[in-house]
């Protein structure tokens, strides 16, 4: 049964990943501009609007955990784990790494990692809500890996 939780985790985070980039072009580029345009700024001070949707997030994290440790449904903990564990690459791959928003002295030499610097710095180029790509978070296709001189 363990290895079966597992698999649930590994296919939330899939999902999560598959969904997050469905949920921030269609939605953050969309309706909900309003909160993500803040992201696409300059941030002055700790927060921006935009980590509203870091917590939206959690939310179904913590229902899950919930409900599932109350009704002894280990299925649904660990879809909870699963969500939970995205958030948290999310903010360690996205947050630190990508837009140091925890002050790491640290160069990058990892492919994918740079493959992940370099996409969202491409979706950065367009600061306005329309003509952005690269919409995913932890996943980013080879095109955007760079150049072997500039992996040093």
């Amino acid at each position: 049964m363990t290895l079966l939780y597992f698999g649930i985790i590994l296919a939330t985070i899939t999902i999560m990943e598959a969904f997050s980039w469905f949920f921030h072009k269609y939605v953050l580029h969309g309706p909900l501009w309003f909160l993500h345009r803040s992201h696409h700024t300059t941030r002055h001070g700790l927060f921006e609007w935009n980590d509203l949707v870091s917590v939206a997030y959690a939310l179904p994290a913590v229902i899950c955990i919930y409900h599932g440790l109350q009704n002894n449904m280990a299925w649904l903990v660990s879809i909870g784990a699963g969500i939970t564990i995205y958030g948290i690459l999310y903010f360690a791959l996205h947050d630190v790494v990508i837009h140091r928003r925890v002050k790491i002295k640290y160069h990058f030499t990892n492919s994918y990692l740079l493959r992940l610097i370099r996409a969202h710095k491409i979706h950065h180029k367009h600061l306005g809500k329309n003509g952005s790509c690269a919409f995913g978070f932890l996943y980013a296709s080879g095109k955007y890996q760079p150049k072997a001189s500039n992996m040093v």
